[in-house]
């Protein structure tokens, strides 16, 4: 919280003008604190008396950080199959784990898991911890929430990671609030410091502008929230051995106030961007939504899905499951066609990682080219319909 000293405040006003938030005002001499407060620290460090000061709330339970040791994988479980991004979270996982010398372990919440934990044990986890209950059928927040908080509040594992999808975007913070922890979303980098152990955190910052290395120092766990397919899994071990621990559930941890009544397949799990081998993707250089069109017949003959950047998005020529970039998709096809693309940091942040980059563009100064593997300078219009009529007539042959 932030304290004020009454002995010390002159009511001169500094720090209300130096508060970006508005949460603080001096009133009848004296600076008082709002709810909006975030502790950023702007107004204490133009507090020139000295008036000002944040008390940080002492955490309950284990508070020295030689209590916490492992790492953690929340391995997402939904629709009967372990989503992609458990397993990609496994990898880097791995490497923390053995960079701290400590055990890698997942933690698996559902019903009905099947083999989940075997696959987990074989691409890189020591132990699974297996929570059960037909009431974790589907997904929803609090019981999986306080299902999470019970498990690391016994268990203390230093390092907690969960994917950045809609189910980890929806309850890991919950789990960081109830464990007084901090969090990172969508990392692209994970890296431990090597003297004293602490997690780095790298993820963009300012529109993708800067990347930002985050340290949460005094506090544990470390949470951070992952990108699909921004780390790599590791190859499935059929040999690996690994043990699996059951937790059990009370009622008050299954309770909640969330009834689901039915769940369905939308669209963007439709369009499914992530999971394809080839994408050929527009931008503002294909001039108008009809540009597409083209697109769909160069992704027709390749056997690709189409996607997009953010600034053709906006414009409505193509839905938002579509976008590649921060704001969007992050992807690793094997071949990324980059259409009429400029090359904003936004979108190569999310599809860097592919293994071959085609970059076609009129612009032979464009920004993409820094990161293609092949560029072809050319109209989009003249170019396209050729690629479509060669790959047609190789395979004729």
């Amino acid at each position: 919280m932030l304290q004020v000293s009454e002995e010390l405040c002159i009511g001169c006003g500094l720090c209300e003008e130096s508060c970006p938030f508005a949460a603080i005002a001096v009133v009848d001499g004296l600076a008082v604190v709002g709810d909006t407060c975030t502790l950023c620290g702007a107004c204490v460090e133009s507090c020139t008396p000295g008036a000002l000061t944040i008390v940080l709330a002492e955490k309950s339970g284990a508070t020295r950080l030689t209590d916490w040791s492992g790492v953690w994988v929340y391995a997402e479980f939904r629709k009967g199959e372990l989503a992609p991004v458990s397993l990609e979270l496994l990898g880097i996982g791995r490497q923390l784990a053995d960079t701290r010398g400590v055990p890698l372990a997942a933690l698996l919440i559902g019903a009905e898991t099947g083999d989940a934990a075997r696959q987990l044990i074989g691409h890189g986890a020591d132990t699974v911890y297996l929570v059960e209950d037909p009431a974790l059928a589907l997904f929803r927040e609090e019981p999986y929430a306080a299902v999470a908080t019970a498990a690391i509040r016994r268990f203390r594992p230093e390092i907690v990671l969960a994917g950045a999808t809609a189910i980890g975007r929806s309850f890991i913070p919950g789990v960081a609030t109830l464990l007084d922890a901090g969090l990172t979303a969508d990392c692209t980098a994970l890296a431990i410091r090597a003297e004293d152990g602490a997690l780095l955190q790298t993820r963009p910052a300012f529109g993708g502008n800067i990347m930002a290395t985050i340290v949460c120092e005094e506090s544990r766990p470390q949470m951070a929230t992952v990108r699909p397919k921004v780390m790599k899994a590791l190859v499935f071990d059929a040999q690996r051995q690994g043990e699996v621990v059951v937790l059990d559930t009370t009622a008050g941890q299954l309770a909640s106030r969330v009834q689901v009544l039915e769940s369905v397949v939308g669209q963007a799990a439709e369009v499914n961007i992530q999971e394809a081998d080839i994408l050929v993707s527009g931008g503002r250089g294909l001039e108008s939504a009809e540009g597409f069109a083209l697109l769909r017949r160069l992704a027709e003959v390749l056997g690709a899905k189409v996607s997009a950047s953010r600034a053709v998005v906006d414009a409505g020529w193509i839905p938002y499951p579509h976008q590649v970039g921060q704001t969007g998709k992050t992807v690793a096809p094997k071949l990324y066609i980059a259409c009429g693309i400029s090359g904003a940091i936004q979108h190569v942040a999310g599809m860097q990682t592919a293994e071959t980059i085609v970059a076609i563009n009129r612009d032979p100064n464009a920004t993409i080219f820094s990161v293609a593997d092949y560029g072809i300078v050319g109209d989009l219009s003249e170019v396209i319909p050729k690629l479509i009529d060669k790959i047609e007539e190789l395979r004729q042959r």
